[in-house]
């Protein structure tokens, strides 16, 4: 997962409505959006190489997503373990705050560089494991973004998805979301951050959605989580260069 925008209101009919972009190679096996095999409980899509996920719920009620921190300086174990475990297990752990405080007192250092946004509906947490930091805060209640750097850094892509979930919120949703996470603009050169990579991988990097023949935007998913346990989630699907290739929505009730 490399784009999200997410509006926490906690104390509302609606605690969560959240869009967000998969970036990843499209040679990596992936199974679409819906229930776990071996784990019914958990709905999302879900990497068949590590096993783990990007972006799922579970049916008790908590969800949980990742996004891989950019940044060559560093440095990772070859046995390092998967990032996407990390939603699974804030998933079925059974106490989510003391088991982020495990991963927020060092345990989180064994993984490459990685946020991780996990809530019950009441508290929304994010953990950032980067190369100079490790920290573990409550998410303030109110629009936020979070995309390869940590949470609501001013990417100009995060901004722009930002700004389209505010506008869903007054109009349609989640279609003028889904809009500006389909926007394969790239940032203007003055606008672009540097994690390291190079102007020309930035440049590409840029774009809400990134089109390739090997890499590039894999899916769009966006969550609507009612007070009362309900949850919609759906999920666009996408091959090299950017075909569409089916979408489908799922929902649960308590």
């Amino acid at each position: 997962m490399c784009l999200i925008a997410l509006d926490f209101r906690p104390s509302s009919a609606v605690p969560l409505r959240l869009v967000a972009n998969r970036d990843e190679f499209h040679a990596r096996p992936t199974a679409p959006l819906g229930a776990w095999e071996g784990a019914p409980s958990i709905i999302g899509g879900r990497d068949l190489t590590a096993g783990g996920g990007w972006l799922a719920m579970h049916e008790r009620g908590r969800f949980a997503a990742v996004t891989n921190v950019r940044d060559p300086r560093l440095e990772v174990a070859p046995d390092a373990p998967s990032r996407g475990a990390l939603v699974r297990s804030a998933l079925e752990c059974d106490d989510l705050a003391a088991w982020l405080a495990d991963l927020a007192e060092g345990e989180a250092l064994h993984y490459a560089g990685f946020n991780l946004l996990a809530g019950d509906g009441q508290r929304l947490w994010h953990l950032h494991r980067g190369l100079d930091a490790l920290t573990l805060a409550e998410v303030a209640p109110g629009l936020h973004g979070l995309s390869n750097a940590t949470l609501d850094t001013p990417w100009p892509k995060l901004l722009d998805a930002r700004q389209g979930l505010a506008a869903s919120r007054h109009a349609r949703w989640p279609q003028d979301a889904l809009l500006a996470f389909a926007d394969t603009r790239q940032a203007s050169d003055d606008r672009l951050p540097d994690t390291g990579v190079g102007r020309e991988l930035e440049r590409r990097l840029s774009a809400a959605f990134i089109i390739g023949s090997d890499y590039g935007t894999r899916a769009t998913t966006w969550l609507e989580w009612h007070a009362d346990g309900r949850f919609e989630i759906g999920e666009r699907r996408f091959g090299p260069q950017g075909v569409r290739l089916g979408e489908n929505q799922i929902t649960r009730t308590p």
